[in-house]
């Protein structure tokens, strides 16, 4: 037994955060934590690294009892975490980001001894097989590299307990598979890996041990053996019955074009030649291999990126160049894959979150009336489930689901007749996605038109009305969603990657 918790209790204002949690964590072992966002795994991970203290129990370290005041103590003891939101400084290079809050070596004669610096990442590289080019800086490296570099600095800090949040999260199928090598390799080393992900079948395929987190108890501890996707969902949602799922539709060829976009480009060449369209109550699946340029097509549609040719036209009105604000007072929402910088403030409360895009409605003769930003915000909370303390409470103390229903609730007020969501379901629990699902084809059904952008291609399947696959900047397939799986998708992006149409 490496690390365990008794009884670990965590009370905030009267709410049980977590409540006698018993969890043991073994040396060469994966251990995944699930359970749906607020139901504690962040509190129990914030305890045991020294963000938080508990309010009872104990955490016992290699068979004694510790107490961990401070993120340094849990370093010192050698437990780390890479975050979800990568550490790093962009503009440093591999190389510096490594010695991040280390001594530098000197040169006799002073300056930084930049060789040793090298010798050293090399020795760590070599030790920890981990290959990236530590010469390169942050903002270039792509995301299994920053990964890798943030892996490499937790185990330059010798780390016996290494936190795993969400890795995967903006990583391909391949590069994921060049991460669970390296899991394997930690594990080998005695590494103890706890490991946070919402992707089941990764959990199922990497995990040695698997304990539930729900409402802040641990509801279940399997054993390798025992996980099963069937009974993690049980444990999870409660025995509660998912009942969001697609839904045959009448022939929607006949509805109101909303969207149409013919041989879109972008001046940075991301985009080189999409078309599609979207009718009234459809939902339209986006999907693509990484670098595929589903991203940077929305954004081009929104106004966020600048084209270079091609046409868009929404709701039968040209336009050339556009802004977001317009777009928005078009009826057109963007729902960013990157909610932390692109979709919220943090550090501003769920209210003016969610009144930001309609300030006008919720103020008069300029002065926000609290009365109508009220009544809109608690509208929106009681619709989407947000759990919180109240709408006063700020976006960045919320888990990501909740984070997740602000961004919805905020692109809910401005009305919009057509919603473009780029990876709605990145990072958040199965209940919250089936929550998400389900709004969108209620949406759907509304009349509304949903543009459905996901890595996932089991979830773009599960709700897409058709599907426009991508491939290196282009629309490559307009299909129906009908009598067709993963395995055709998947063959006519690699065709389309390797040139063969």
């Amino acid at each position: 037994m490496l690390l365990q918790t008794n009884n670990i209790t965590k009370v905030f204002g009267g709410h049980k955060a977590l409540d006698n949690v018993n969890v043991t964590f073994e040396a060469g072992t994966v251990h995944s934590l699930l359970g749906e966002n607020g139901a504690g795994k962040s509190t129990l991970i914030k305890i045991l690294t020294g963000v938080y203290q508990q309010t009872s129990g104990q955490i016992i370290w290699e068979g004694k009892e510790v107490n961990i005041e401070r993120p340094k103590a849990a370093q010192d003891l050698g437990i780390n975490v890479i975050h979800q939101d990568r550490q790093l400084v962009p503009y440093f290079t591999g190389l510096e980001n490594l010695f991040l809050n280390k001594t530098y070596p000197k040169k006799v004669l002073g300056g930084i001894h930049w060789k040793r610096m090298r010798e050293q990442a090399n020795a760590l590289k070599d030790k920890w097989k981990i290959d990236i080019p530590v010469d390169k800086p942050v903002y270039d490296m792509t995301p299994t590299e920053r990964t890798m570099l943030e892996i490499l600095r937790a185990m330059s800090q010798e780390s016996k307990v290494l936190v795993l949040d969400e890795p995967t999260a903006s990583l391909t199928d391949k590069e994921s598979v060049l991460l669970f090598s390296l899991i394997d390799h930690l594990k080998k080393e005695g590494v103890a890996i706890i490991y946070i992900s919402h992707r089941l079948e990764e959990v199922i395929q990497i995990s040695d041990y698997v304990t539930v987190l729900t409402g802040g108890k641990v509801t279940a501890s399997l054993t390798k053996d025992e996980i099963t996707r069937e009974k993690i969902i049980y444990h999870m949602t409660d025995g509660q019955q998912m009942n969001a799922s697609k839904k045959e539709k009448a022939d929607l060829a006949d509805q109101q074009v909303l969207l149409t976009v013919s041989n879109l480009a972008t001046k940075d060449d991301k985009v080189k030649d999409v078309s599609f369209n979207v009718h009234a109550g459809e939902i339209v699946g986006m999907y693509g291999l990484a670098g595929a340029g589903r991203t940077e097509s929305m954004e081009a549609i929104f106004g966020l990126r600048e084209k270079s040719n091609g046409e868009v036209v929404y709701k039968e009105k040209s336009y050339n160049k556009v802004s977001p604000k317009q777009m928005i007072k078009e009826g057109m929402i963007l729902i960013p894959e990157n909610r932390h910088d692109e979709g919220l403030i943090m550090p501003n409360t769920i209210s003016h979150n969610m009144t930001l895009p309609i300030l006008n409605e919720v103020s008069s003769g300029g002065v926000l009336t609290r009365k109508k930003e009220s009544e809109k915000v608690q509208g929106e909370m009681k619709r989407f489930k947000v759990k919180a303390v109240s709408a006063n409470q700020t976006v960045a103390e919320l888990s990501g689901g909740n984070q997740q229903k602000v961004v919805f609730g905020k692109a809910l007020l401005t009305n919009p007749d057509l919603y473009i969501c780029d990876e709605p379901t990145q990072a958040v629990d199965i209940m919250t996605r089936n929550d998400i699902h389900s709004f969108l084809q209620e949406q759907a059904s509304n009349g509304k038109g949903i543009i459905f952008v996901s890595s996932d291609i089991q979830e773009i399947l599960e709700v897409s009305d058709r599907i426009i696959v991508f491939s290196e900047g282009k629309t490559v397939a307009d299909l129906k969603n009908k009598d067709i799986d993963n395995h055709t998708i998947l063959d006519i992006c690699y065709q389309h990657q390797k040139g063969e149409n």
